[in-house]
């Protein structure tokens, strides 16, 4: 008889774009282990019911990633918060025990400065910009803020200015905020003395979508950062390369926060032919080889 598989996968909408399956079904396959990781694309009214079929003591779903728009939406569906997630105020992976019992983590922030690492990129004494104010730009911005090593300046731009000041309020109450500051128009950012700009938002992800910067305005010396990496380079990233700053997409940061989340869900650290095979699948899919 067939050993019944343990179900992964992402919730959050839209979902097309997303390589998690093939970075984690790439570990199931390395590890040799009965599991599966699917894509759970869901409605907003739809998030009470899966949650509570989540309960279900014959349900065979063990571990969730969340993405756009729910890492804050799912939080009062969850048991527990680990002390990251929580200071953070989003989530971004979700541990489902064999008790029914949901713990909410967050990965993007240390899968995020993980990449930056690998980048060979300083955060300490740098300006930065950052582009959008959704839960991946509130766990980018929470890490920057509580890491010994700050920047010297952050300032942070949305379309809708209350949805940045709500961010910056509640993150206020959480951890010192004196070297952020909200700003009304992307002309406000500073980028001719920036050292980072991080776009958070999803415009690039569409071929037609517009770049949110002034190309005049980006130059040498600056690292571009896009989370986007479905498509490979975005507009933002090809005039930051025609203008000689340094450029990389999301897809590091993909899998240093996929490697976090499949160490949470197994409860022991992955091996490095794992992570070799998880990387690897990542980039063929991303036709990067």
């Amino acid at each position: 008889m067939e050993e019944q598989k343990a179900i992964y996968g992402i919730i959050g909408n839209p979902l097309k774009h997303s390589l998690s399956p093939i970075l984690h079904n790439a570990a199931f396959k390395a590890l040799a282990v009965p599991a599966e990781y699917r894509l759970f694309p869901l409605e907003e009214g739809q998030l009470e019911s899966f949650f509570q079929e989540l309960r279900n003591t014959d349900s065979s779903i063990f571990g969730l990633n969340v993405t756009v728009p729910y890492k804050e939406t799912v939080i009062p569906y969850l048991d527990s918060l680990n002390p990251l997630a929580q200071q953070v105020g989003a989530v971004n992976t979700i541990v489902i025990s064999e008790k029914r019992k949901l713990t909410g983590y967050n990965t993007d922030a240390p899968g995020f400065m993980a990449h930056l690492i690998e980048l060979n990129f300083s955060v300490e004494g740098k300006n930065i910009a950052i582009l959008g104010a959704g839960g991946s730009a509130r766990a980018i911005l929470s890490t920057l803020c509580i890491i010994p090593d700050r920047p010297r300046s952050i300032r942070i731009y949305n379309r809708t200015t209350a949805r940045v000041n709500e961010l910056i309020e509640d993150l206020k109450k959480r951890f010192d905020l004196d070297i952020v500051e909200a700003v009304i128009s992307v002309d406000d950012l500073n980028l001719r003395e920036c050292d980072l700009l991080i776009n958070t938002t999803s415009v690039g992800m569409k071929r037609d979508d517009p770049c949110l910067v002034d190309e005049d305005l980006l130059h040498p010396g600056m690292l571009v950062y896009d989370l986007i990496y479905r498509p490979k380079e975005t507009a933002l990233l090809k005039l930051a390369k025609h203008a000689g700053a340094l450029t990389a997409n999301g897809l590091g940061m993909l899998f240093y926060q996929g490697v976090l989340s499949l160490e949470h869900w197994a409860d022991t650290r992955i091996d490095d032919n794992v992570k070799i095979a998880m990387r690897q699948a990542l980039e063929r899919a991303a036709h990067y080889e």
